[in-house]
Order: structure tokens, then C-alpha cells, then sequence
């Protein structure tokens, strides 16, 4: 990052055509919604609030945990199904308990998304029935091709390669002719190893930035649907 706290330049690939790519891969939260709209803290409180109850924590040692595990295994889940054999269905339940209203319509990327050839692909962390709230609320759901979650990751969160390897297998994706967006910079790292040209959505929390000087982010973008209209504009 630079010292005014801003992204630093990414590495633009100078092969990068929008018309050839065949597969847009994009994460759900806070890359195809606004952060600000802070559904993912909802999401945060209550995994905080079963952590808190299923270990008998007080709010202060059940946050470092829950923050300590999503750090170490990708997902505060994965960390609690290695550590405590907590039943991922449960939790997952639990914690997508909340309120979808807060998410806006987004106008400018379901218009973005009308004009972007080629296939368009979710890949989260979260589920099927959470994502599909999401897209929902943003209008966007009908230029979704398919939902890759956390079920179908065999609960192998991002960035642990062999979710991505799974994804490509199942999809029958060419990574070389894919694109990921993703607002966790690290999750882009396996990605770039398989050839993908890489997205990162940038936001105010701290893990957004993780592993964004590792070399493996292409674009850095700050609202998504206006670099996909700008990426179509200049593309002809």
C-alpha cells in the first residue's frame, strides 16, 4: 500500500482482452455489493455470538479467536471444524441468519453485467442459499451462470488451492481465459498460479489488503461495474 493508504499500482497484463475471456469468476461479499452497506457485519456479530456460546467466551477472547482462525485456515469456520468438530451446517445457518434489506440494487453492475460476454460465476466462501439472497437483492441473479460454495468446496474455503482446482474441474473453466474479482487480495494468489488475470476489490478492513504486495493482483478497482463499462468502452 502507499503511504496515503491506497492501493499500490498492480501489475497490468498486457495481454488482458475483455472479448476473450470466457469465464468471469467473481466472489459475493463486499466485491459484488458495496462494503459500506456492512451486510458482512451482521455476519461477523453472529459468528462472534456462537463462538461466544459454544466455548463459554467471554465478546473480547471469542473475537481473537474467531479473527485468529479466519487468519490461519481461511475461514473462521474451517477453524472451528479442525479445532471444536463444529457441524459446518449449524453453524452456517446460524450465521446467515440476518437482514438481506441493506444490500441496494445495483443498476450500474446488472447493466455491466448485460453488456460482458462470456460466462459469469460466483465463488464464495459463504453458500448457495446466502448467495443466492444476495443476488437477488442486487438484481443481478439471472446473469449468474452458477454458485460455487463452501458445500461444494468440500468446506475447503479459499484460498486453499484445491477449492479453485474444484471449481475449474466442475465448471470446465480454462483459467487461462478467466478472470477472479475478489476483495481478499490474498484469495487471488492460487488464482494468478492457475493462470487467471486477477481482480482485487479493495475495501477499508484490514485483511482486505493481505497478500496485496505479493505480485500475484493484475487490476486494482475501485467500483467494479465502472471498470467493466470503462474495460467494454475501450475494448471497442
Amino acid at each position: 500500500m502507499s503511504e496515503a493508504g491506497q492501493p499500490t499500482a498492480a501489475i497490468e497484463r498486457a495481454d488482458f482482452d475483455p472479448h476473450r475471456v470466457e469465464a468471469w469468476i467473481f466472489d459475493l461479499d463486499n466485491t459484488l455489493y458495496p462494503a459500506s452497506c456492512n451486510l458482512f457485519a451482521q455476519v461477523d456479530a453472529r459468528m462472534s455470538a456462537f463462538i461466544q456460546d459454544l466455548l463459554s467466551l467471554g465478546p473480547g477472547e471469542a473475537r481473537r479467536i474467531q479473527k485468529s482462525y479466519f487468519r490461519e485456515h481461511g475461514t473462521t469456520l474451517r477453524g472451528l471444524m479442525d479445532h471444536h468438530r463444529v457441524e459446518p451446517e449449524a453453524f452456517l445457518a446460524y450465521v446467515h441468519d440476518i437482514d438481506f434489506s441493506v444490500i441496494p440494487e445495483a443498476a450500474d453492475l446488472e447493466a455491466a453485467l448485460a453488456r460482458l460476454a462470456g460466462r459469469k460465476l460466483v465463488f464464495t466462501n459463504a453458500t448457495v442459499r446466502y448467495a443466492e439472497q444476495v443476488l437477488a437483492r442486487l438484481g443481478i441473479a439471472h446473469h449468474i451462470e452458477a454458485i460455487f460454495d463452501i458445500v461444494a468446496a468440500g468446506y475447503r474455503p479459499k484460498p486453499e488451492p484445491e477449492s479453485y482446482r474444484r471449481l475449474i474441474a466442475e465448471h470446465g473453466i480454462d483459467p487461462r481465459r478467466a478472470v477472479l474479482v475478489e476483495d481478499i487480495a490474498r484469495n487471488l494468489a492460487p488464482a494468478a498460479a492457475l493462470g487467471m488475470t486477477t481482480v482485487w476489490v479493495p475495501n477499508a478492513a484490514d485483511w482486505s489488503r493481505d497478500g496485496a504486495e505479493d505480485g500475484h493482483v493484475h487490476h486494482v478497482v475501485q467500483d467494479l461495474a465502472a471498470w467493466l463499462m470503462d474495460l467494454l468502452g475501450t475494448a471497442g
